[in-house]
């Protein structure tokens, strides 16, 4: 395969994958773009090598600007913005695992934590809903734990625990 068909291959995949997780999959194929990139691209040159329109590239350039991602670029001499994306896998994994839980996991945390208090009416449906709601809330505040645990690890540790667990 050549590089060119590479490249365009592994941009639609991971659109794809971004799409699968609720990402916006244009988002996700810039993305890919930036991280295959040697260099800093420009708007222009995302529009161009993902045909898109500049509003779309604008839209989804701020959206991983926002995530955290991505990094707006100065280069001397020009007038352009330009952008480059994080290219250690391991940093990144960390900061996409913070920023959902941030916007997925914290939200849904908050509501767990104010409707555990409901006082039951005595009813089956109350009684099941209070018994529901204090599982779920157990198991949201694990998996926080765990995404804490990773985002402040570092990748030889989290690897060798894991490794460990699985032996």
């Amino acid at each position: 395969m050549k590089y060119t068909e590479a490249k365009e291959e592994l941009i639609q995949a991971w659109g794809n994958l971004g799409y699968s997780w609720g990402l916006n999959k244009t988002m996700a194929q810039i993305h890919a773009l930036l991280m295959v990139s040697p260099k800093a691209l420009s708007t222009e040159e995302i529009m161009q090598d993902l045909s898109i329109s500049r509003g779309n590239a604008n839209m989804n350039i701020r959206a991983l600007l926002d995530w955290g991602i991505i990094a707006r670029i100065s280069v001397a001499g020009e007038r352009k913005e330009f952008f480059k994306s994080e290219k250690n896998v391991w940093a990144l994994a960390r900061q996409v695992a913070k920023e959902r839980r941030k916007r997925e996991l914290e939200p849904i945390l908050k509501v767990l934590k104010e409707v555990n208090d409901v006082q039951t009416d005595g009813s089956e449906e109350s009684k099941e809903f209070k018994k529901v709601v204090k599982e779920l809330k157990n198991f949201a505040e694990k998996s926080d734990g765990l995404l804490e645990t990773f985002i402040r690890s570092e990748e030889s540790w989290f690897w060798n625990t894991v490794l460990k667990m699985m032996k």
